[in-house]
């Protein structure tokens, strides 16, 4: 029991260590997330510029490019929304 709950622990801290907050990266911090490239990043940033994201709908809504799909990769890669992962929309509900 001791063993399992230090994994969970070292699991846990693992995941925190890679979280990346969208509404404080860099440039280059926001280009080593994979899914991301330069074009992406210049959008997150312009999009930023105006006022920090509230959530992944206001960023899916801002930024082109970012759907549910690619927010749900991202979101995989470490990246968070106010220190959120994505979570997918319900079935038959309206995407942003």
């Amino acid at each position: 029991m001791r063993t399992l709950t230090l994994a969970l622990v070292l699991g846990l801290l693992a995941f925190a260590a890679h979280a990346l907050e969208i509404n404080s990266a860099n440039e280059a911090e926001l280009d080593s997330v994979r899914g991301l490239g330069p074009a992406a990043t210049a959008r997150i940033l312009e999009a930023r510029a105006k006022g920090d994201f509230k959530d992944w709908a206001d960023l899916m809504q801002r930024v082109k490019g970012i759907k549910p799909r690619t927010a749900a990769k991202l979101s995989e890669a470490g990246l968070t929304v106010n220190q959120q992962a994505f979570t997918a929309p319900e079935p038959g509900a309206k995407a942003p």
